[in-house]
């Protein structure tokens, strides 16, 4: 681990303290792992406490755990990971976060801890159904309104349940189950007879 990782370790097993669920270094970054009750708590002191200062949320996303390294995942489904940055300190930290309920993931909102996060933790309520308690407008942003599921989810079916089109008798755009027939895709490949020898 490099000084400057160490330094933010140090400052995040003393500020945290026994919150922290797990802490590891791997490929160059900390990822700090705290539970869902705590996240927002842990949210505002990661961004207020003069020794951590992670002014800015860069990135958030959801993730489902379902599977992993494809094998059976021994504990909860869904979590988030956001991306965090201090520009007093110049480090960087993975904030993870795990849901506690399979069934009806939820974590609090901490769009008034970082105003950033407002479109990602939409992102994540659409495309895995984390539903962020107190946000403020939490609804789909990348799918159509009357869209049913979520299609990150692992277990949502690849070519989905549902698919649109225009028609042009009704004049209005139509839902209608998918027409779309299972396929294996065999890569097929069609060379002339002269490939690979040289031309003269």
């Amino acid at each position: 681990m490099s000084p400057k990782l160490e330094r933010l370790h140090d400052a995040l097993r003393k500020v945290l303290g026994a919150r922290i669920e797990n802490l590891v270094e791997r490929l160059g970054e900390l990822t700090l792992e705290v539970k869902a009750a705590d996240y927002r708590e842990i949210a505002q002191l990661l961004r207020d406490h003069e020794e951590l200062r992670f002014e800015q949320l860069i990135d958030l996303c959801g993730v489902d755990y379902s599977t992993y390294g494809d094998r059976p995942w021994p504990r909860e489904r869904y979590a988030i990971n956001a991306q965090l940055l201090s520009l007093k300190h110049n480090w960087r930290l993975r904030l993870r976060v795990f849901c506690a309920d399979d069934d009806f993931p939820r974590l609090d909102s901490v769009i008034e801890i970082w105003p950033s996060v407002n479109w990602y933790e939409r992102e994540a309520f659409d495309l895995f159904g984390i539903v962020f308690e107190g946000h403020p407008d939490l609804r789909r942003i990348l799918t159509d309104y009357g869209f049913v599921g979520h299609p990150f989810r692992k277990d949502f079916p690849i070519s989905g349940n549902v698919e649109m089109r225009y028609d042009p008798e009704l004049k209005r755009v139509i839902y209608q189950a998918v027409t779309i027939e299972p396929r294996e895709i065999t890569p097929r490949v069609v060379r002339d007879d002269g490939y690979g020898k040289e031309q003269r």
